[in-house]
């Protein structure tokens, strides 16, 4: 089970979305998601933390992971691993 500090901004129509929690949760990650389609404040916030506007971007113990792709691809190097086990 991780340890690590997951935020998920998420929309609620995004398939990355949906891949990348069940992903997360195939690692024993759990995570805390911001329903950026629901709060503008939040949105807001993703774009300065980010500079992008799609969706899902993750953080992990606050460093900025990026996409479902990202994710997916840090894993793939063995970089997601180590973040995961990590505690913020």
């Amino acid at each position: 089970m991780s340890n690590a500090d997951v935020v998920m901004y998420t929309t609620a129509v995004c398939p990355y979305c949906v891949a990348a929690k069940n992903f997360l949760k195939s690692k024993g990650a759990s995570y805390r998601e911001v329903r950026v389609d629901l709060d503008m404040e939040a949105r807001m916030e993703m774009r300065e933390r980010t500079k992008r506007t799609s969706v899902p971007q993750i953080f992990i113990n606050g460093t900025h992971v990026g996409g479902f792709d990202d994710m997916v691809a840090l894993d793939r190097a063995g970089g997601l691993a180590s973040l995961l086990e990590s505690t913020p």
